[in-house]
């Protein structure tokens, strides 16, 4: 390769076996297809083996800054040891039992303190589980069966959201004619859906990464459901805990009928839940003269070691302000990379946008379209300097160093993305297939078995 430098050479020997490996026994070679190995550049999807504050190490030894912190779902960084030692004791005493435990009450009521909008709460496992909860009840409330979801990337893998994705075989029509999407800033576009039908409840993420709620619009949306009966449903995956610890609806003041929450409400730690009015979730409760729904029933759903790790999180956030390191950190990474961006003329090209809790970076070609083959090159120009991460998206861990390392690695990357922009494209600077979007329909473009495996890349 015409810009091989020997000092950045790494070995993902190990890791591109296991990965093989991997693809045999688990369909996708990973548990989450965000995590499949089609999101990195081909033969470098490193296989972690361990990770320590903002840091990772992979099965071939090497060592990363890790942006993204499991999927946005630690805020506190890895291994961070008041959790760990939450969940030790808690689980030394047994983890699962036949009827509740003074902790789960401990932790609804940790929940409803953050959350002074919701009356009550249910745990589950995983933020699908949670969320489809959500619609089940609002349709049970109203007797209608349309949902109206904002046209955001993701809120479940059942089949009343996932059916309207690309990745949807296997899904009836039937279940998935009732989902509707409006867009998000939008209030004509959702009066529009609201109208059009009986609905049943609208969900949405009150902001994202790269949208903010403009003035007037979550108080619109509220009135819009109140005007067609629907009700609210917030999608506090994301926005709890890296936003704030009492979500979207406690920063920007909006109520909803139902939030749901998970990810970093664990610091990495399985546990998700379902809050809400108390009048609506009742129904799921023996206090309810109609119909009953069933709401959540889960095994692993009131698991100790899951409500102890939310507990830790909720004392940390108490008193560590993590949300505040991690803006001032997100800030200072952005405009550092941004400026480096700027002094090497690609400005137009990358950019790192975004809430500074959140942040991801943007990647165009030379028509400044948004393009997978450059996103890809970033991606394995980063990971050669030792910076691994879809995204920017920080944790409180993130230190100064953390920092500083990972702006060298981008100015390094931000270099060759220069030279690849000056040579017409990323040919011979690219080793294998551009990443492909996660949720798509045909294995193509990175289906199996079309190139050699590799073991050895450098910048």
């Amino acid at each position: 390769m015409r810009h091989t430098s020997e000092h950045l050479r790494r070995s993902f020997t190990r890791s591109a076996a296991l990965q093989a490996r991997l693809h045999e026994i688990v369909p996708g070679g990973a548990h989450t297809y965000a995590r499949g190995s089609d999101q990195y550049p081909e033969f470098m999807a490193p296989v972690l083996e361990r990770g320590a504050g903002a840091r990772v190490w992979d099965a071939d030894g090497n060592s990363y800054v890790e942006y993204g912190m499991g999927l946005r779902s630690v805020t506190l960084g890895h291994g961070y040891r008041p959790v760990v030692d939450a969940v030790a004791a808690a689980i030394a005493d047994g983890t699962n039992f036949s009827r509740p435990t003074t902790l789960e009450l401990a932790a609804a009521e940790d929940f409803l303190a953050l959350v002074p909008g919701a009356d009550m709460v249910k745990f589950a496992k995983n933020g699908s589980d949670a969320t489809t909860a959500a619609v089940r009840l609002a349709r049970a409330v109203t007797g209608r069966r349309h949902v109206v979801a904002c046209d955001q990337p993701f809120f479940s893998v059942d089949d009343w959201f996932i059916g309207t994705t690309p990745m949807k075989a296997g899904i009836p029509e039937e279940v998935t004619e009732h989902t509707h999407r409006f867009r998000y800033n939008d209030l004509d576009s959702l009066e529009q859906a609201l109208s059009a039908r009986p609905t049943a409840c609208v969900i949405l993420e009150a902001a994202t990464a790269l949208a903010e709620p403009a003035p007037g619009f979550l108080p619109g949306v509220r009135r819009l459901c109140d005007r067609h009966g629907a009700l609210l449903i917030f999608d506090e995956m994301i926005t709890g805990f890296r936003w704030s610890e009492h979500g979207a609806q406690g920063v920007y003041g909006a109520r909803p009928d139902l939030s749901c929450w998970g990810k970093a409400m664990g610091n990495g730690f399985p546990v998700a839940a379902l809050a809400g009015r108390r009048e609506f979730m009742e129904l799921g409760g023996l206090r309810t003269d109609g119909d009953r729904v069933f709401l959540l029933s889960t095994t692993h759903g009131p698991e100790s070691g899951g409500l102890a790790a939310f507990r830790a999180v909720v004392r940390a956030y108490a008193t560590e302000d993590p949300i505040g390191r991690m803006e001032a950190a997100g800030r200072r990474l952005a405009d550092a990379v941004n400026a480096a961006a700027t002094d090497l003329g690609v400005d137009r090209y990358v950019q790192v946008v975004g809430r500074p809790s959140c942040l991801i970076f943007v990647t165009r070609d030379l028509n400044l379209l948004p393009s997978q083959e450059f996103r890809t090159l970033f991606l394995q120009e980063m990971l050669v300097r030792g910076v691994l991460g879809q995204s920017f998206v920080i944790s409180a861990a993130h230190t100064d160093a953390d920092l500083e390392e990972t702006v060298e690695a981008a100015r390094g990357a931000l270099a060759v993305y220069r030279r690849a922009l000056d040579a017409g494209g990323v040919t011979g600077f690219l080793h294998g297939r551009p990443v492909a979007p996660a949720l798509r329909a045909r294995a193509e473009p990175r289906r199996l078995g079309e190139a050699p495996v590799g073991t050895h890349f450098s910048q």
